[in-house]
């Protein structure tokens, strides 16, 4: 099975055709960013991008990926410093911490789809990440000031 991981080619052999991508990533890759959650794609802190689209690495079966384009939150900036990086930062957004990259990559892909969203576009596309903390408002401003950096 051959694709893309950060702007990498890599190639992996020996695992099950359904094996989950998110546990290719952690075990087979050591790219521990991204986290397990739920393990049914309902919780959102698997998130990573596949082929810019923010999906549920937990749900996505390694077979399904050759020839596919995987961005994980350790090739979101080479030094951390993607604007969302760095308003999360500002904002102090997370509490515990968990959650957090899913978090990032969800709203990654909604600033790539829409520059400047409105406040109520980045909650209907947070609302399916969950955060047992309840740092959503400060999610809400780091996104919406991450996408007044990028303007």
């Amino acid at each position: 099975m051959k694709f893309t991981l950060n702007g990498k080619a890599v190639q992996i052999d020996g695992v099950p055709e359904d094996a989950p991508l998110l546990w290719i990533l952690r075990d087979e890759l050591k790219l521990t960013g991204t986290k397990f959650g739920c393990g049914a794609g309902l919780c959102g802190a698997c998130t990573v991008h596949l082929n810019g689209k923010a999906v549920r690495s937990c749900i996505i079966p390694i077979a399904s990926l050759s020839g596919q384009n995987v961005t994980t939150i350790e090739g979101l900036a080479p030094n951390g410093d993607h604007p969302l990086q760095r308003a999360w930062i500002q904002e102090q957004a997370p509490q515990c911490g968990y959650c957090q990259s899913g978090q990032i990559m969800q709203a990654a892909a909604l600033l790539a789809q829409t520059p400047n969203p409105s406040e109520d576009e980045v909650t209907t596309v947070m609302s399916g990440n969950l955060c047992r903390c309840g740092t959503y408002q400060r999610i809400k401003r780091a996104v919406l000031r991450a996408a007044g950096d990028r303007t």
